[in-house]
């Protein structure tokens, strides 16, 4: 038997096993059928029903399943707890090992999310219906909808909900959601950022803003504030990495580059960071951010020892918004030299929005 007719004979070897555990597997679910559909001894006690007249039953083992409105069991009772949800769906729990997990099944009892939550729960306002449900390894969530398919496209480290208010907690980041009969609705974001050694926070409560502007945008804002800030106290321009498409550095401006008088910028603290829209001629939205970094300069005197000025400088960020997210165009500080003691009598640059 040559090379290419033991081939073709292991061919048809796994065909005909494939087939052969096909067929059996079908003969199988006709048999599990048949006896579902007469083996109404099982319902020991039924427990609730949906509006076409199915229910979940108890069998004597005190297992739950679903019977329809002819007591024809279409899901056996091999669950340890089983709620009716929407769409045909039911949130169900099972010991798999040591460990009781949620997830949610069909009207068939095929799988529609797996077993590996420790508690998926409904909430409801004016019509609107998701679920929170929670990681049995980690403790993070999902949010789903009624159709139990994700709100978002991540995972959060926690949630809470108190009346119709959803709290959704990632990283060090918070965002508050309204629902009821608009869906969910953000109404606030506090987002959090590091720049160098130096944390910082900033709230966003605009609905306009919060409508164009999502979680993850935010957390780029965040991040590309971040990365300016770095660059400009240190002059490293690998901190604007990932910040402007192609890399492209040109419109950002390091905090008073061209004074030789100064020795070192050091970043103290970033505060007063707020977020607002213009709209151009061409309808597009340019995103602004200013933010405030609270400085300490060290510098070379009148006589040559160095001296410290601390001070705060406004440093404005302008961001477009693109298919794959969101981008800062350019970035400056408002005043090109700082206002030393000695030079108080003279005029600093107006505190006005740069060029960026």
């Amino acid at each position: 038997m040559n090379k290419r007719t033991r081939l073709a004979v292991l061919v048809l070897i796994i065909v005909i096993a494939v087939l052969t555990a096909a067929i059996m597997r079908f003969y199988s679910d006709v048999s599990q059928d048949a006896g579902s559909s007469a083996n109404t001894a099982d319902i020991v006690r039924r427990i609730d029903s949906d509006e076409n007249g199915n229910k979940i039953f108890e069998d004597k083992n005190g297992l739950y399943g679903i019977a329809d409105s002819s007591d024809r069991i279409i899901v056996t009772p091999e669950w340890a707890e089983l709620e009716f949800a929407e769409n045909d769906l039911c949130v169900a729990s099972k010991r798999l090992g040591r460990k009781m997990l949620s997830g949610c099944i069909d009207y068939e009892g095929n799988i529609v999310v797996p077993f590996i939550y420790k508690s998926i729960s409904r909430h409801s306002s004016e019509g609107f219906v998701f679920y929170a449900a929670e990681s049995d390894s980690d403790g993070s969530c999902i949010i789903y909808d009624e159709s139990f398919n994700p709100c978002f496209m991540r995972s959060w480290d926690s949630f809470s909900v108190e009346g119709t208010s959803l709290t959704l907690f990632r990283d060090d980041n918070c965002y508050t959601y309204s629902f009821g009969e608009n869906g969910l609705t953000c109404t606030n974001a506090d987002v959090s950022g590091m720049a160098l050694d130096t944390s910082f926070t900033f709230s966003v409560s605009s609905t306009q803003l919060l409508a164009r502007l999502d979680c993850t945008m935010l957390e780029q804002i965040s991040e590309s504030v971040a990365g300016y800030l770095s660059f400009a106290f240190t002059g490293d321009s690998s901190y604007l990495s990932g910040i402007a498409p192609d890399d492209s550095h040109a419109g950002f401006t390091a905090l008073f580059p061209e004074d030789e008088k100064i020795t070192s910028k050091k970043l103290l603290g970033v505060t007063d960071i707020f977020i607002y829209s213009k709209k151009a001629n061409d309808d597009s939205i340019t995103y602004i951010v200013s933010a405030t970094a609270d400085t300490e300069i060290q510098y070379i005197g009148e006589n040559g020892e160095i001296k410290t000025l601390r001070d705060s400088y406004r440093a404005v960020m302008r961001f477009k918004s693109s298919d794959s997210g969101i981008y800062a165009e350019s970035a400056g500080f408002s005043m090109t030299q700082p206002i030393y003691p000695e030079d108080e009598g003279l005029s600093a640059e107006p505190d006005t929005d740069p060029s960026v």
